[in-house]
């Protein structure tokens, strides 16, 4: 079709913004040179023939899954032409290539390559990285099983070391114990660093990583001891062979363990690594990853949703007018505004998460630690509170979409169910929560018996403070200002430190009555939770504020200002009942807080497609009918419609064969 000129309600909503789009950009993108190197790194894939295909909700799985092989194998050669070596630049071309979809090599590049780098000898990486650097060696992460996942020490797959050969046999011993959803794994890989328990002089030693061989170079063929194959489709990744792995006495060297840490010598005595909390840190970093995940899957929806609110007409507000844009109803506003601001928060949380971890990596590998299990714990919990929020946001953007978020056209659905996984792997979501929760309890415990504590938590050290002046509590109520995301940040910060009281005091309570530590902390988990939820809604708050002051033009401040209010007054709406139960705030200030919220969603109405804009989602990218940069969403609706295999004849086939007969013998 010619090149159609931009939908008239989208050309005048983007004229009525209030800042330019692309400053915002550049302080996503971390300054407009990161934006021009995006764009440019866009642009060579965009422009590239061999990228090119269908839309690939007309294929079936196993064409998904070639073509995603197809694009792949090309991706890896056009990194290597370009010179492209960046983690991050990587990142962006792959995600172009594969239009932020899961591709069979994710866990080559992602966690088997790094996986050597972090945790094999010098010797080790001699024979295995560059082998692996040049895709002769494809491997995968086999860590979880059919019947443990989050819980690493259930795993069952067992390493037993065999001095008289010098060998380690690989066993799955039980059905449960079989490796189950590695990716890559059914179909793609040659080798998995696979964990299993280390037995050696009759003793287990925990989980280790163990490099092995699953497929003969040249013919692919599974070797001889290994069962491997695909678990069969899934509630989306259809480009990705999620994949099984059985081995019975499958023998490799015993160089194959990795061993920068621990290692076992050849009479079999086994010497154990200097610290266990250095594997820590490839936990932190894909933590970090999936906050900007969720952020990023959440502002493709919202971009859809807004920008079809914008275009989409419906139904009357006044007897004999034009019919309004849908996102004219405050209605529908209230259901994505509030999506939008998260988008945002979400988005510096992430960079905030990267940059300290490249902070304390640095630390780390000098020696110093300390910081680690606060980064950890911090982690754990955002990655549980962004992935659970960004999911439910997704779908609410579907549903807000009425009938034509239902179709695979809209783009929404594919985000939904690319994006749910991270809900369960690298930490199912509620036991990250719980992890969370164990530092801040640790945390609470210190305090009481005296000791300051640092970092996010510091906000603990006052509640000794408060208990010597009890008329503090009281005056905190009468302090919060509803236009000062500053003192909204303090509403925040008591919300939490109530919380984890709370649940500290529950779990104290429980164990006085009970005894056993474990059956007290099973009893007070919901309350636990719920303080991890609380704190991190707090540091998301904080972190989304302190970001403000870092905006040097005005206009583009004040729109962030704005949002960074809905996103904190809409969060104290939503959970009124904390700051009511706890006298934070009074019924007066919540129905203040409630009657902002709607005057914050009428200031930012005029911005919301600049808003979307800002976050620069090319539409091959973004892979939309509704949510198209120009708006003409009903011609491509139709012309999309017209492509699906089922129009390819006139009369299907079934009506020859079932409905013909049918008619014929009625």
């Amino acid at each position: 079709a010619a090149a159609m000129s931009v939908n008239a309600d989208l050309r005048r909503e983007r004229a009525a913004a209030t800042f330019q789009p692309e400053l915002l950009t550049h302080i996503l993108d971390g300054g407009p040179e990161r934006t021009r190197r995006r764009k440019e790194i866009e642009a060579l894939v965009l422009n590239d023939p061999d990228f090119q295909h269908e839309d690939l909700n007309f294929l079936s799985r196993s064409q998904r899954y070639e073509q995603a092989i197809r694009k792949s194998s090309l991706m890896v050669m056009k990194l290597r032409e370009y010179g492209i070596a960046d983690p991050e630049e990587i990142y962006w071309f792959k995600s172009f290539v594969h239009r932020g979809r899961p591709e069979p090599l994710d866990l080559h590049l992602g966690m088997f390559l790094p996986t050597l780098l972090t945790q094999a000898t010098p010797e080790q990486q001699d024979r295995f990285f560059m082998p692996a650097w040049n895709l002769e060696i494809i491997g995968t992460y086999a860590q979880t099983e059919m019947g443990h996942g989050t819980h690493l020490r259930g795993l069952e797959t067992t390493a037993t070391y065999d001095p008289s050969t010098q060998e380690f046999i690989l066993n799955s011993p039980t059905v449960t114990s079989i490796k189950w959803w590695p990716g890559g794994l059914g179909k793609t890989s040659n080798h998995a660093i696979v964990l299993a328990q280390l037995y050696t002089q009759g003793q287990c030693k925990g989980l280790h990583a163990f490099i092995v061989p699953i497929r003969q170079l040249g013919t692919h063929e599974p070797l001889p001891g290994i069962t491997v194959g695909d678990i069969g489709p899934k509630f989306g990744y259809d480009e990705m062979d999620n994949g099984y792995l059985k081995m019975d006495n499958f023998r490799i060297p015993r160089e194959n363990m990795l061993m920068k840490y621990a290692q076992v010598e050849p009479d079999g005595t086994y010497v154990k690594p200097v610290s266990d909390k250095l594997t820590y840190g490839t936990m932190v970093f894909i933590r970090s990853l999936i906050v900007g995940d969720s952020a990023r899957s959440l502002s493709r929806a919202c971009t859809i949703a807004i920008r079809y609110s914008a275009v989409r007409h419906q139904s009357e507000l006044k007897p004999g007018e034009p019919e309004p844009q849908i996102l004219d109803y405050q209605t529908q506003q209230y259901k994505l505004f509030p999506l939008l601001a998260t988008a945002y928060a979400f988005h510096f949380v992430g960079a905030y998460i990267k940059d300290t971890y490249h902070r304390i990596s640095g630390d780390i590998s000098t020696g110093d630690l300390s910081e680690l299990p606060e980064l950890h714990a911090l982690t754990a919990g955002l990655k549980a509170f962004t992935s659970w929020t960004a999911n439910a946001g997704i779908e609410e953007c579907r549903m807000a979409c009425g009938g034509h978020g239902y179709s695979r056209c809209s783009g929404i659905p594919d985000i939904y169910v690319t994006f749910t996984p991270s809900c369960t792997y690298e930490g199912e979501n509620t036991v990250m929560m719980l992890q969370t929760a164990r530092f801040l309890i640790k945390s609470y415990t210190q305090v009481t018996s005296g000791q300051q504590v640092t970092g996010m938590v510091s906000y603990l050290n006052d509640l000794s403070r408060q208990r010597i002046q009890p008329q503090h509590v009281a005056a905190r109520t009468v302090t919060m200002r509803i236009n000062d995301p500053t003192s909204l940040v303090e509403a925040y910060k008591s919300r939490a430190a109530r919380l984890v009281e709370s649940a500290a005091k529950n779990l104290q309570a429980e164990l006085n009555h009970r005894k056993n530590k474990e059956d007290a902390w099973n009893r007070t988990s919901v309350d636990l939770v719920r303080a991890s939820e609380a704190h991190c809604h707090y540091v998301i708050v904080k972190l989304f504020t302190a970001k403000l002051a870092e905006v040097s033009d005005a206009a583009v401040r004040a729109v962030l200002t704005d949002l960074c209010l809905l996103y904190a007054l809409f969060g104290i709406s939503r959970n009124a009942g904390d700051f009511l139960q706890v006298g934070i705030l009074t019924g007066a200030q919540i129905t203040q807080v409630n009657k902002q919220v709607k005057e914050l969603l009428a200031v930012i109405r005029p911005n919301a497609v600049a808003l979307v804009d800002s976050f620069d989602f090319h539409d091959v990218h973004l892979g939309s009918v509704l949510g198209r940069y120009d708006g003409n969403v009903y011609e491509n609706m139709f012309e999309w419609a017209k492509k699906s295999p089922l129009n390819k004849t006139q009369v299907h086939e079934s009506f020859h064969k079932h409905l013909k007969p049918m008619q014929a013998k009625l």
